[in-house]
């Protein structure tokens, strides 16, 4: 295959592991190697980032050489460069191939909106639907990351008898058990989930992945100190977002948006859901990571969207002078976008960080926070699936948080959006049902629209002693009325008329 590809990128096609990582603080900006476990400076205690030595030499290949080399790599059929590392020299520039774990994460597909829906909206718009990752959610990006490393670390016999840990709304516990999984019995998984703040669908994830679930009373930030007080004392590895191997690999996000779009990011605006900033802040950095190396041609507009119900970063940016502002965390209310119910996003110093640098370098204001209502979440989720989608909650609040961005005119007409839908709806599919049924609790402030309800319709026939079941079955007579009954029945309640065949023997 490789003498059909263009002489200049055979050089690069196979990336090597010749990267130099580090993790440097947010804070005090000291520098520590890679090859222990570290999710915190033990200096200031202050979240990390991960950076290349080499990134400079990432600039010698012309950002057109760079395109050509992802586009090239389509083709590969090595299962290493098949996910996220595509991307390999901007995400795991030093993990080797053969360290790389690969359960299908990663190039999910971007759907453009219906024209009836553009129309309602006001714009073009597209979803990315991260649902379709492995475990149905965008968290599968960031562990397929996390899990490269800690096999890169185990590779190298750096760290043995591994027990990785989490707390979760429910998707990362999906992720982190799935992937933890993959490599037993080298790692066993734990997660930490709030009771009765998941959905049973997510629950049922990392149990049916073998991984030791236990339900604390609270939320997820009670959780969250659970999981940073046991990384703290014990020899566990930390999988939530503040885990800077995590936000390397959402990173990927932003360049398959690039990638999918031809490289051309003017006039682009991506919205995303905040919950513990750690995308946002990943979606960010990947786009400054490309736009330095002269892949893109612009930074796209960013808008992260919270909901009423656990709104601290959206709060934050309500002070205009950022010499004045606070951060505060929130005491979150109940949420039908359950995932981005953080009321204290770890992520929060890395969001500060990378939305100054990313404004500063578009040369204005590009990073827009906007707040929207619970009920415009639920609503715009059911229109968003009920036109051809598969958006769980949180792809509602990002729809719901455009439509409030083109209310404010912060983005505009002639502006094209990418929407994150984070994980698949089936994950939040008794909201849906709730909301059928008109029994969201009062709590979420949500009312059922009777446009948007569908539930199903019971038709018997009229005889109820020719009901079918698989112990009793009709005989070819009965079951023949009953066929006719029913169908006629249907033709009724859909309005059918008979077909123009039928009624000329008529």
């Amino acid at each position: 295959m490789y003498d059909y590809f263009p002489e200049d990128i055979k050089p690069y096609i196979i990336p090597k592991a010749k990267g130099e990582l580090y993790y440097q603080c947010l804070g005090c900006s000291a520098q520590y190697p890679i090859d222990t476990l570290l999710y915190v400076c033990p200096a200031c205690r202050e979240v990390l980032l991960i950076h290349d030595r080499n990134a400079e030499s990432l600039k010698k290949i012309p950002g057109s050489i760079w395109q050509k080399i992802f586009d090239f790599r389509r083709m590969l059929k090595i299962p290493a460069l098949k996910g996220i590392y595509r991307y390999h020299e901007f995400i795991g520039s030093c993990i080797p191939l053969e360290s790389i774990i690969y359960l299908g994460e990663g190039h999910t597909p971007v759907v453009e909106a219906n024209q009836r829906l553009q129309e309602q909206i006001g714009l073009t718009f597209y979803y990315k639907n991260d649902g379709q990752n492995p475990s149905a959610s965008f968290k599968d990006r960031g562990m397929a990351s996390a899990l490269s490393s800690i096999k890169y670390l185990l590779d190298r016999k750096l760290i043995s008898n591994v027990i990785a840990i989490c707390a979760s709304t429910g998707d990362t516990s999906a992720s982190a058990a799935l992937y933890a999984s993959y490599l037993g019995p080298l790692i066993k998984s734990a997660v930490l989930l709030p009771h009765k703040k998941v959905t049973s669908q997510q629950l049922s994830q990392p149990l049916g992945s073998g991984a030791k679930v236990f339900e604390i009373p609270g939320v997820f930030d009670d959780c969250m100190k659970i999981v940073e007080y046991l990384s703290s004392r014990y020899s566990v590895v930390l999988l939530n977002s503040k885990n800077a191997w995590r936000i390397l690999g959402q990173e990927s996000y932003s360049y398959e948006i690039a990638q999918d779009f031809d490289w051309k990011m003017k006039d682009k605006a991506i919205v995303v859901p905040i919950g513990n900033a750690g995308n946002i802040s990943a979606v960010m950095n990947g786009f400054i990571k490309f736009l330095d190396a002269g892949i893109i041609d612009a930074l796209p507009k960013i808008i992260g969207v919270q909901s009423e119900h656990a709104d601290p970063v959206f709060r934050y940016y309500l002070e205009p002078d950022e010499t004045k502002r606070k951060f505060i965390p929130v005491n979150t209310k109940p949420s039908v976008a359950q995932a981005a119910m953080i009321g204290n996003p770890v992520s929060m110093p890395r969001v500060i960080q990378i939305s100054k640098k990313y404004n500063e370098i578009a040369g204005r204001k590009h990073v827009f926070f906007v707040q929207v209502t619970e009920q415009s979440i639920m609503d715009w989720q059911l229109k968003a699936n009920h036109n051809g989608h598969i958006a769980c909650t949180q792809g509602g609040e990002c729809l719901a948080g455009l439509v409030e961005a083109f209310r404010q005119k912060i983005v505009t007409p002639n502006e094209t959006a990418i929407l994150d839908a984070t994980a698949h709806a089936i994950k939040f599919s008794e909201f849906q049902d709730l909301y059928f049924k008109s029994e969201i609790h009062e709590d979420y402030k949500v009312h059922s629209n009777p446009e948007l309800i569908n539930l199903p319709s019971l038709v018997l026939p009229d005889d109820q002693a020719m009901i079918p079941s698989q112990l009793k079955r009709l005989n070819e007579k009965d079951l023949q009325k009953f066929v006719q009954n029913i169908s006629d029945k249907i033709a009724k309640k859909l309005n059918l008329e008979l077909s123009d065949s039928l009624l000329k023997k008529i």
